[in-house]
């Protein structure tokens, strides 16, 4: 008797980020954004747009806490603790994902991704795309810095990545096992570096990174507009 090959879609969720620059002493995922813990919004924008299940990469220290934020939905969300860097929390995660085909990677600091984005990115997977980036264009004038000054760059050359981004998994884990202890900004530009393809679809501006102070304010005032 046959079965179905899985279509599984697991979602990492990274939240292994302090929250230093943003003066906290708690960990960025932990802060509340309209009374949610940031981690929780992406979690449920993951879940929301597609994904199956979400393993949340956390603080080792936080394991318990984040844990008890998703009291009630143990068989969707499991939380587990992060490595030293985020390429090591991402690797700690693959290892819960078990047969899923498709993975999709997320930063919990972008927690008001619109759901349609995730969808757009698990679509591209399933059309398939091994690797695939929501990105935004470029709005800001750029210039690059050349010694002692700088030149003016064409802006309309570049684009901004966002989270989440999706893979075929095993595109994913050869990636992984290919990075060694080299240190890669992103998933993404994991996989470009043994020549797997990268596929970019539309993001969206709502999924701004909390990074700052101000970030943390303008995802605060969103957040309240949305309720």
């Amino acid at each position: 008797m046959s079965t179905k090959p899985s279509q599984e879609v697991v979602a990492i969720v990274v939240a292994a980020g302090s929250g230093v620059r943003l003066g906290r002493e708690i960990p960025k995922a932990a802060i509340e954004i309209a009374g949610v813990p940031m981690v929780v919004r992406a979690v449920r924008a993951m879940l929301n747009g597609g994904a199956d299940r979400a393993i949340v990469v956390a603080p080792e220290a936080w394991v318990e806490v984040f844990t008890s934020f998703f009291t009630g939905k143990a068989e969707r969300v499991k939380v587990i603790a992060g490595g030293v860097m985020r390429q090591d929390s991402v690797r700690l995660g693959l290892d819960q994902v078990g047969d899923a085909p498709i993975t999709l990677v997320h930063d919990a600091a972008r927690p008001l991704v619109p759901p349609f984005v995730v969808d757009r990115v698990i679509e591209s997977v399933r059309d398939g795309a091994p690797a695939v980036v929501p990105v935004v264009p470029q709005v800001d004038s750029l210039r690059r810095v050349r010694r002692n000054s700088t030149v003016a760059v064409d802006r309309s050359t570049f684009l901004r990545v966002q989270t989440p981004q999706g893979f075929d998994t095993a595109a994913l884990r050869q990636a992984h096992a290919a990075a060694g202890d080299k240190e890669f900004t992103d998933d993404a530009t994991m996989c470009e570096a043994i020549d797997i393809p990268v596929t970019t679809v539309p993001g969206d501006g709502l999924a701004l990174k909390v990074t700052e102070p101000m970030d943390l304010v303008l995802a605060e005032v969103i957040a309240r507009g949305e309720a």
